[in-house]
């Protein structure tokens, strides 16, 4: 995606989403995997009168049952369709995974923590549904990039005390997950100063960030107390699932940096966890470096997510 940074700020003063931009195309190849039949416009909560919705794909061969992944799309919290995720989830359904790409609701009408809460609503509707669905509750992982890269680290590194679950769908069943992908995404906004940046471009970058991150649930005063909570970061332990994190090297919108912030503070708590920094990567990539991150992804999912092979 060639967009200069000129364009991305000229798009947040004029009042224009930076989700526009923090979309990216990972989710928009249509390539990711064969024809796997899609079910649509399955309800998996309400918030309200919001009916939330998701599309899923099922694996075509084998018993089960199966695990499941919850793929999240991008937007800046604020755009995006399920549809973006349509390519994930049939290549996922051809691994053998039953898969949901799903609806959520939007920021600034729906603040932050909602579209956590409706994420994490997803899982557990997963987990209540598994019988029918033929899942296996007790393997699930989820997956997203840019914006939703964020929801899926905070639905993994977060847990019921800390007061994010809320009542999107499915009480009484765990939101809990046992692997976590992300792509190209914010994990600690407390950073997002121009005072922390070294140099113009880079306060530039990070002025753009806190405009979006502002209407997303932050405020205009950069060190209130709510930064931290809508960082990942804030949360990592030694309890999380394994994480697997992909960042790209020449990201115009989401700094280098705060992969390795997180990165750094997971090593630290001990989560177990893995970063990938792709050469050349910007908030997106195509051709063999995608093929390289898909089989990173599917290697990870396999390790976690599917039962081992007895000898």
């Amino acid at each position: 995606m060639s967009v200069s940074l000129q364009t991305i700020c000229r798009k947040v003063a004029g009042g224009l989403a930076t989700s526009l931009i923090l979309a990216g195309s990972l989710s928009a190849a249509s390539t990711w995997g064969p024809g796997v039949p899609i079910e649509k416009d399955l309800v998996y909560g309400r918030a309200g009168d919001v009916e939330l919705k998701m599309d899923l794909a099922r694996p075509t061969e084998g018993t089960g049952p199966f695990p499941a992944v919850v793929w999240i799309h991008g937007g800046g919290w604020r755009m995006g369709t399920r549809t973006w995720g349509h390519g994930p989830i049939q290549l996922l359904a051809w691994q053998g995974y039953v898969a949901i790409t799903i609806t959520y609701r939007f920021a600034p009408q729906f603040p932050w923590p909602a579209q956590i809460h409706d994420a994490k609503a997803a899982v557990r509707y997963l987990r209540a549904h598994a019988k029918e669905l033929n899942i296996d509750p007790e393997r699930i992982g989820v997956m997203g990039e840019s914006s939703g890269g964020h929801m899926a680290l905070m639905v993994g590194l977060t847990g019921p005390d800390d007061g994010l679950e809320g009542d999107s769908g499915s009480p009484g069943f765990s939101s809990r997950v046992q692997a976590v992908v992300s792509y190209c995404t914010l994990t600690d906004f407390t950073q997002l100063k121009p005072r922390v940046a070294t140099t113009e471009a880079e306060k530039t970058q990070t002025r753009a960030l806190s405009t979006t991150v502002t209407d997303f649930g932050g405020t205009k005063d950069p060190n209130d107390p709510v930064w931290a909570r809508l960082s990942p970061v804030t949360y990592a332990d030694k309890n999380d699932p394994p994480v697997l994190m992909f960042q790209g090297s020449a990201d115009p919108i989401v700094p280098e940096a705060q992969a390795h912030i997180l990165d750094e503070v997971m090593t630290r708590v001990g989560t177990p966890h893995r970063l990938f920094v792709a050469p050349g990567g910007g908030h997106e990539w195509k051709g063999e470096l995608r093929e390289e991150t898909n089989r990173q992804m599917l290697e990870f999912f396999r390790q976690h997510l599917k039962p081992k092979q007895s000898p």
